[in-house]
């Protein structure tokens, strides 16, 4: 079910029916065009949809399949279908072609495989096309749409005696021509020319008696007359009579050809839809190429899983202005069913809300969708709008009357199959009852179990979706530095109006804007400020995740390094140590060989001291030469920097743990024990197991720097849940922001922040040059920058703590 009536105009599918039935080449294509309903049939959605992609694949790969002569010859069969009836020369010309186009299409197919287009290749099957009448036919009429001369043995009689008759007659015209010329009746660049279907001469009107003949016509001056010699006026009307027999000889024929085509009818009725569809699918594709769409995976359940969705007539119309369209990504699913879309006015709220409702509609109507691959396409029967204004001075309908009676048919007729689009929910009426009556609603259509987005400004519900079941926030983002929009939807969190911004950026003056401020209360201001902040918070911690992303790809490929240096490294030692062991066995073979001969010698020898004096030399050289150690030089380690200090322990002094190189900071005493902070641990140890060391010594053990402490008794949990790292300055005076600069920078160093972000606009500089001066005699600043330029650029400056 679609609601309302108007549904296609208010989303413009309309206008892509247009473009459609220009993109069709014959009436055949755009018939169909004019069908495309909106189907509520799973089946025949995925049907539709598949026979489009299988014709953009088909036009994409650039097969050889007809392009042109797809003509409508479906009137000129109704005619054929009646008896008695016959179809003209020019009818039959038709049909010839068109029936060749079919049959080219017929042929792809055919020598497709058919895994390659199952769908249409299957359609393609049941058309049929009799060899018998596309061979009658061709055989009658030729490439050029004319008549045959074989058609019949009569006509190839007729026209032989035509020409034989009209060559007679020229000869003579050419004889009495060129006497006429000789005579001077006639200029020399005259020729002979036709009048009432006769051959005539073209005669000076004052010679006009001197030729004896008829005149048949006159030159609009009246100074040329057409004139038929008497000698040619017999074989003028011999002529005449043979064309009136050519004339029955054809329809004759064409009489004929229409009764054999008149059984084929049926058929040729159905391969004529065939070629509309085939020229409707064309069309089709065409408009997918120009939006880059796609067919995305198709499920039978309701939800939306898109990314990069573009909506479709602002991506054609940007195409030709070379611009692009900012996508959207968007996910509906089971628990978050209702997206309830804020942001400032002309952020992109009313595109988003049609894109949404363009594309499924375009989905479920057959078409391709523009959008990204990954993205993933549901199903619903029922698509419910409330866009723009329906007031009526005939059914006294207001604009607020008007959105109730569609929030009326909403809540009776919604179900979990159902999509409902509203902009601008709530609007037309007192705010505070307006937004009271909108929740109400929303809470409603919350319990049907349907899918939706919703655009707003009230705060109401926006609270009511961050703690409901089945509903989401999201936001428009908005450059809150240059009070610009960005076009791009962000699921998960509210988005502010950004009214009082945009009022002091047009140029309201400032007192009306703090006085709306007052009227408004805290609460509410408070809410947007938050918003804000919010926004500029999640843009810089995105920047900051891919940095981390980035470190710990980095880690991830040192981490793969080291280990497989560690693999190679263990499996080296253990080829080093299969290689000493062989060694060493080679080594005790060898010697056991030496001295099982040395024994022998002796033996043989019978201990004569100089022989075995000899043999011991020999086996101690063996010894040295084989057993000799090789020195290593191992390196000297690095001296361990460790001073001691003289003095007692007191709070904030460096200590060490006496017999360990554990060093930290004494942060308290309480008798005879001392509070010690370590790295990011605190432990109480006894005094007497400490040592005093100098800065020297903790600064080389921990790389750290001493920090002012701060007073005593500060709450760190309260000053951490309230601290933002974004201060704005703008509009402060001297003294007052180099004050708000001093407690800022106290809490970031205390709660220990990295870096920190200052707004004091751009202005003349004054206040920019003020606070960085003032920054740099903070001996924790490690340095200053610029902003990024599309965040704020000089107007921002980011501070980087060490």
């Amino acid at each position: 079910m679609l609601y309302p009536n108007t549904l296609e105009q208010k989303l413009g599918f309309d206008k892509l029916r247009e473009r459609l039935k220009e993109a069709c080449i014959s009436p055949l294509g755009q018939n169909f065009v004019e069908k495309i309903k909106f189907s509520e049939n799973f089946g025949l959605v995925e049907k539709l949809v598949s026979q489009t992609a299988e014709m953009q694949k088909i036009m994409q790969i650039g097969e050889n399949f007809p392009s042109q002569n797809y003509i409508d010859a479906t009137p000129y069969l109704k005619r054929a279908a009646i008896e008695g009836m016959l179809l003209t020369q020019a009818e039959f010309s038709d049909i010839k072609v068109s029936l060749l186009t079919i049959r080219l299409c017929l042929r792809f197919f055919e020598n497709e495989e058919p895994e390659a287009y199952p769908i249409l290749g299957e359609y393609a099957k049941t058309i049929r096309v009799d060899k018998a009448i596309t061979d009658a036919i061709d055989r009658i009429i030729d490439d050029r749409g004319q008549i045959r001369d074989s058609a019949s043995s009569e006509l190839s009689r007729i026209r032989k005696r035509l020409i034989s008759e009209q060559a007679g007659i020229r000869k003579k015209l050419d004889t009495i021509l060129k006497s006429a010329r000789s005579n001077g009746w006639i200029a020399d660049d005259v020729s002979l020319t036709v009048r009432n279907g006769r051959m005539v001469i073209p005669v000076a009107a004052e010679h006009k008696r001197k030729l004896r003949g008829f005149i048949h016509d006159e030159s609009a001056t009246g100074q040329t007359v057409f004139i038929e010699p008497t000698d040619v006026f017999e074989s003028n009307n011999e002529i005449r009579e043979l064309e009136y027999e050519e004339r029955r000889e054809i329809n004759r024929i064409l009489l004929e050809l229409t009764a054999q085509l008149r059984p084929f009818v049926p058929d040729l009725q159905k391969a004529y839809g065939f070629l509309g569809l085939m020229d409707f699918l064309r069309a089709k594709a065409k408009l997918a190429a120009e939006m880059g769409a796609v067919n995305p995976p198709f499920f039978n359940k309701q939800f939306i899983d898109w990314r990069d969705a573009r909506h479709p007539l602002l991506h054609l119309s940007f195409q030709k202005q070379g611009k692009k369209v900012v996508p959207l990504n968007i996910e509906l699913q089971e628990k978050q069913r209702i997206l309830i879309v804020s942001g400032p006015n002309a952020g992109g709220k009313s595109v988003s809300l049609k894109t949404v409702g363009l594309i499924q509609y375009m989905f479920q109507c057959g078409l391709l969708v523009p959008v990204a691959e990954g993205s993933t396409m549901g199903f619903f029967q029922n698509i419910f709008i409330d866009i723009g204004d329906e007031q009526s001075l005939e059914n006294d309908l207001s604009t607020y009357s008007s959105h109730l009676t569609n929030m009326r048919h909403f809540l009776a007729m919604a179900n979990r199959r159902t999509l409902f689009l509203i902009d601008e929910f709530g609007t037309g009426t007192e705010p505070g009852l307006g937004g009271a009556i909108a929740e109400a609603i929303l809470e409603n259509l919350t319990k049907s179990g349907a899918y939706g987005v919703i655009n707003t400004h009230y705060t109401n519900l926006k609270v009511l979706a961050d703690k409901t079941e089945g509903l989401v926030n999201g936001a428009m983002r908005f450059d809150g530095e240059h009070l610009e929009p960005l076009y791009q939807l962000e699921i998960g969190r509210p988005g502010s109006s950004f009214a009082f911004e945009i009022a002091s950026k047009i140029g309201l003056p400032n007192a009306v804007v703090d006085r709306a401020k007052e009227k408004l209360g805290n609460q509410q201001v408070n809410f947007e400020k938050l918003l804000k902040e919010l926004d500029i918070e999640r843009r810089v911690f995105a920047e900051k995740n891919i940095e981390v992303g980035i470190k710990e790809r980095k880690l991830a490929k040192q981490l793969a390094d080291y280990t497989l240096l560690k693999e190679n490294l263990e499996n080296n030692e253990k080829k080093i140590v299969n290689e000493a062991k062989q060694k060493a066995k080679t080594l005790i073979s060898d010697a056991n060989q030496l001295i099982e001969n040395t024994i022998r010698e002796i033996k043989e020898n019978k201990a004569e001291k100089e022989k075995t004096k000899t043999v011991r030399v020999e086996l101690e050289k063996f010894g040295k030469k084989n057993l000799e150690l090789e020195q290593v030089t191992e390196p000297t380690p690095a001296e361990e920097i460790f001073e001691p200090e003289s003095g007692d322990i007191i709070p904030g002094s460096y200590v060490r743990i006496i017999g360990q190189t554990a060093i930290g900071e004494v942060i308290g005493l309480r008798g005879k024990d001392a509070e010690v902070r370590i790295g990011d641990l605190k432990s109480t140890i006894k005094l007497n197991r400490l040592e005093k060391v100098s800065n020297k010594t903790y600064k080389a053990a921990t790389g750290e720097k001493k920090l002012k402490t701060s007073a005593k008794g500060v709450d760190l949990n309260e000053r951490m849940l309230n601290f933002s790292f974004n201060l704005d300055m703008r509009g402060k005076r001297g003294e007052e922001a180099l004050t708000l600069v001093d407690q800022f920078m106290d809490n970031a160093i205390m709660l220990g922040y990295d870096e920190l972000r200052i707004v004091h606009g751009k202005g003349d500089g004054i206040l920019r040059t003020l606070v960085r001066n003032h920054l740099r005699g903070y001996s924790q600043v490690s340095g200053m920058q610029d902003e990024h330029p599309d965040r704020g650029g000089a107007g921002v400056t980011i501070v980087k703590l060490k």
